[in-house]
């Protein structure tokens, strides 16, 4: 599993004029790509990593501070444009695996007492986000 991480101070997800998912102050964004070798323990341990990495101001951690985090389903993340001009797609999972990955993703988060907004899978999306720092890691597991 891949996730791009953002420090914000607020970001929100919007599908066909509606928010659908919102979260206000300091947290973060997370896109999560799927890849096919990835499996509810991959999620589970990108959970325990996004609840626990210190990123936030003060090298603090969303457990730290109870920060809420919006995590949105990306599989572009997994794209490839090395040769050609259009980006190939192959390394993606398909709907059917990556989306009960990305929930669990979000089910070990809530378990682990997190605060999670999310998007919406396999939709059209608008992600609007105020980056601090700017502040943005990448997390593979």
């Amino acid at each position: 599993m891949r996730a791009v991480v953002q420090r914000v101070d607020g970001a929100s997800v919007v599908v066909a004029g509606e928010t659908v998912g919102e979260i206000t102050g300091e947290g973060l964004c997370v896109l999560v790509g799927v890849t096919h070798e990835d499996t509810p323990e991959k999620a589970a341990q990108l959970a325990r990593k996004l609840w626990s990495v210190r990123v936030l101001e003060g090298e603090k951690s969303c457990s730290d501070v109870n920060a809420p985090l919006l995590v949105i389903s990306q599989f572009t993340l997994y794209g490839d444009a090395r040769k050609g001009r259009r980006p190939t797609w192959n390394a993606a999972a398909p709907g059917p695996v990556a989306e009960p990955l990305v929930d669990e993703v979000v089910a070990r988060l809530r378990a682990l007492g997190a605060h999670v907004e999310t998007g919406r899978f396999g939709a059209d999306m608008r992600v609007s986000l105020t980056n601090h720092g700017p502040f943005t890691v990448l997390l593979d597991v």
